[in-house]
């Protein structure tokens, strides 16, 4: 390989979110039913991540579906528990 100036490419590893078993999964109760018909009647939230520079910045917010008003939301550098459970 010296000879015809030939090098391996070293490959990145596959990402994987978690890692371990994962929890219980919730029954699907909102069946893509995304509207309310009044204020605090349905709630979601979720855990966005933005890449910033060469650091990940994760965004979970609380929003309301009947006027996608965001109630509460938490910055952190990791996506750990922690991170939904000051949002609450």
């Amino acid at each position: 390989m010296g000879q015809l100036k030939l090098s391996a490419r070293i490959r990145r590893q596959k990402y994987r979110s978690y890692k371990g078993q994962c929890g219980v999964i919730a029954k699907n109760r909102i069946k893509r039913r995304f509207r309310a018909k009044a204020p605090n009647r349905r709630w979601f939230t979720d855990i966005t991540e933005f890449k910033v520079g060469e650091d990940k910045l994760y965004l979970s917010p609380i929003l309301d579906c009947f006027n996608n008003e965001i109630i509460s939301y938490t910055l952190s550098r990791r996506p750990v528990y922690d991170l939904v459970k000051q949002m609450l």
